[in-house]
């Protein structure tokens, strides 16, 4: 499965780079700061960076938990591509452990679907990317896998065996959702849906 660094890592890193345009100081200096605040607690170190340095409650948060937390998967490409299968362990463990090699037979094979087909996990789902999302694989419950589809722009008639989201009224690229409770239902269905979520992000 091929992995790439979650565009939510670099919205991060770019709200990194503009700190010291934004608010007069770099990065190390407000690290500095937060670590001398003398807070183990990220929320703690954030609100007393909001409330005595002026700071808004998003970069306060941002400047504590990168001093502070033992994270850098959130920050740093390296870092997120080196914690991505762990991710992906985490997403399967205890008493979701039976699902992972049903999980494995769909990253194989929304992986195949086209060469430019890239996973970039999260803490509890595995988005795949083209340009954009296209499909997600989530472990919904201790049986059943869901396979979200962006299929906002699809304009043919949708099989009955796709549950709608409600996330084209709401402005979300998952839009519906494939039930995955066995092998049988890795099939020539699923697979058209994902070729067409996938075409539809050109």
């Amino acid at each position: 499965m091929r992995i790439r660094v979650h565009p939510a890592v670099s919205h991060v890193q770019a709200m990194l780079a503009s700190l010291e345009k934004r608010t007069g100081k770099p990065l190390e200096d407000w690290c500095a700061i937060a670590r001398s605040l003398g807070e183990s607690d990220v929320n703690r170190a954030a609100a007393k960076l909001k409330d005595g340095h002026g700071l808004g409650k998003p970069t306060a948060w941002m400047i504590a938990d990168y001093a502070l937390g033992d994270n850098l998967a959130e920050y740093e490409d390296a870092a997120y591509l080196a914690a991505a299968p762990a991710k992906i362990d985490a997403q399967y463990a205890g008493k979701k452990a039976a699902l992972r090699p049903l999980a494995d037979r769909l990253f194989a094979l929304i992986d195949s679907i086209g060469p430019d087909v890239a996973a970039a996990p999260a803490k509890t789902m595995v988005p795949f990317y083209r340009h954009r999302v296209f499909a997600q694989v989530k472990a919904a419950t201790q049986k059943r896998l869901d396979v979200g589809l962006a299929l906002g722009r699809y304009s043919g008639a949708l099989a009955a065996c796709l549950k709608d989201t409600g996330g084209a009224e709401k402005g979300d690229r998952i839009t519906h959702v494939y039930g995955v409770e066995g092998p049988e239902d890795i099939g020539p269905e699923l697979t058209h849906w994902l070729k067409q979520a996938y075409e539809l992000d050109e």
